[in-house]
């Protein structure tokens, strides 16, 4: 078994592949993000948006946010939205991304994905060079056709098989 802290994040927990989408229909962004659920009740999520993000600008303007766990079938997007910033290009054109109205935020939901979670923010903190945000839960959905997709070990995987 190897252990190295500094792969502590890229390695040892697998997570959702989750697209933040922040902002309004007209000024809109999308990236990848790592979030997680702290309470069931009331839904509490917290998410991970670094400073310098176009995202991050949308969210400190609005107070809200979507999760979007991306589905199988959006792997390419995942990887593209993780690479470019969304202040120097319009990343819902640029990957065709087909971004659809939410049901209690301003912010798109991103069509095609797994589940959607519209979230609103509580509260903020620094830590190095991310915001954390604490966001209340104010409508999900989920499209039980789809598989969810995980990442582990800089790698994705579909969720579809439950384990007795």
């Amino acid at each position: 078994m190897r252990s190295k802290k500094e792969d502590a994040g890229r390695t040892a927990l697998p997570c959702a592949v989750t697209l933040l989408s922040a902002g309004t229909a007209e000024k809109r962004d999308a990236m990848t993000a790592t979030a997680m659920f702290v309470s069931e009740d009331p839904p509490l999520v917290v998410v991970s948006v670094g400073k310098n993000t176009f995202s991050h600008e949308l969210i400190e303007k609005t107070g809200e946010f979507v999760l979007n766990v991306a589905a199988t079938g959006q792997i390419k997007l995942a990887k593209a939205l993780g690479a470019t910033h969304g202040a120097k290009i319009n990343k819902f054109e640029q990957f065709n991304v087909e971004g659809q109205e939410a049901e209690s935020v301003a912010a798109p939901l991103i069509k095609g994905s797994f589940s959607h979670i519209e979230c609103k923010v509580i509260t903020s903190f620094p830590v190095s060079h991310y915001v954390v945000y604490l966001a209340a839960v104010s409508a999900s959905r989920i499209d039980e056709k789809k598989v969810p997709l995980a990442w582990h070990a800089m790698k994705y995987f579909p969720l579809e098989k439950e384990v007795k």
